[in-house]
């Protein structure tokens, strides 16, 4: 079973303090870059897997999806959700990403923001999803970068002529990773570019775009603490077809 930190009370805390839990997708700067990716929503069937407080399914909703289904395995954001939410073509369910019974050719758009990082099982969750959509569907997503979780070092280091670096620890070595983010024992699942894209592949997906996502030079102006993404991503962006 996926490990459920977001129902952990420190962590839950910490996560609803941060810039994208209060303001949404508009908050989250890789978003325009997510949203080039998708289709035209009106009238699609629409999965979101690890949906959290709900935020992307209240969009594909306004934005006239015939059907949204939210699924995560947080009691604690999808209370949340279901509070935000009363548009009647989304619903919310509690399910483990690491334990999908999805329904064949079921849905036009799959979606998912930051969640497949926790899944160890990637392969059995592309070949879920790859059957829930119908022919030529859509899978859209966003993952932290594995150069991200990869890091020997809580942070930059800076040469005597202060240059940065970003040294990686065992990239090649794939498998669990435990940090210390917003709660202690956090388990992300690192493996390499290669491994993540050829999963996508060898399930049957036709990729459609990648991108290693970085802000630009006015983001960078009105956020400067987004700097040190343009030294190394943090996000991998993704779209793949059936």
């Amino acid at each position: 079973m996926t490990q459920n930190i977001y129902d952990d009370p420190t962590f839950f805390q910490a996560y609803s303090q941060m810039g994208r839990s209060l303001g949404g997708l508009d908050a989250a700067p890789e978003w325009p870059a997510l949203q080039a990716l998708l289709p035209a929503i009106n009238g699609l069937k629409v999965l979101d897997l690890g949906c959290g407080y709900g935020w992307f399914c209240r969009w594909a909703s306004e934005h006239r999806a015939q059907q949204v289904l939210g699924l995560d395995v947080s009691e604690k954001m999808l209370a949340t959700a279901r509070e935000s939410t009363s548009a009647p073509n989304i619903h919310y369910q509690r399910a483990d990403l690491e334990q999908l019974d999805l329904p064949t050719c079921r849905f036009d758009l799959a979606y998912s923001s930051l969640a497949l990082h926790y899944i160890k099982d990637l392969q059995s969750l592309f070949a879920q999803i790859y059957a829930a959509l119908v022919p030529g569907g859509r899978l859209v997503f966003s993952i932290e970068h594995p150069i991200f979780m990869a890091p020997r070092n809580p942070g930059w280091i800076v040469d005597d002529q202060g240059r940065k670096s970003w040294p990686l620890d065992s990239y090649q070595q794939e498998g669990e990773r435990v940090t210390h983010w917003l709660a202690e024992g956090v388990i992300k699942q690192h493996r390499t570019l290669g491994t993540l894209l050829n999963a996508l592949i060898d399930t049957g997906f036709n990729l459609r775009h990648v991108e290693e996502w970085g802000p630009s030079a006015q983001q960078m102006l009105d956020q400067p603490a987004l700097e040190e993404e343009r030294e190394r991503p943090m996000l991998l962006l993704v779209a793949a077809q059936r």
